[in-house]
């Protein structure tokens, strides 16, 4: 089956953002392991990767994962508002630390599967709707 011009635009949109994404949780995941393998606090260790995915994470997005997607003729309100989405991104992927790490004694690997897998469905939705639109 053949998707149509608007169902296709939108596949190989969030194929684009699953990719750079996956990146950008490659590199949040990579310093948080570095950190808290080392005996940083985990969540202390997260936040470090954050910041290092959220800068990676925009300049990829912007350009690549929803080209063609939206304007761009607002600096300042497209960063601002990715931020916004990577603030609720931290919340929520904060939250599976705290939880499953911290007050279930899970292992350090035990967030990855929410982490790469709701976090980035409900980020994909914010980003398409509201920061690049």
């Amino acid at each position: 089956m053949l998707l149509s011009g608007r169902h296709s635009e939108l596949f190989w949109q969030l194929v684009r953002y699953a990719l750079t994404g996956g990146l950008a949780s490659i590199v949040n995941i990579g310093v948080y392991w570095l950190l808290a393998a080392r005996g940083m606090d985990p969540n202390a260790a997260w936040a470090l990767g954050f910041v290092a995915a959220v800068i990676v994470g925009y300049v990829v997005h912007s350009r690549w994962s929803f080209r063609g997607h939206g304007r761009r003729d607002n600096l300042a309100r497209t960063g601002g508002r990715f931020i916004v989405v990577s603030l609720v991104s931290f919340g929520l992927n904060s939250f599976w630390v705290w939880l499953l790490v911290r007050q279930l004694e899970l292992p350090l690997w035990a967030p990855y599967p929410p982490v790469l897998i709701v976090t980035p469905l409900v980020v994909f939705a914010l980003n398409r709707r509201w920061v690049f639109s």
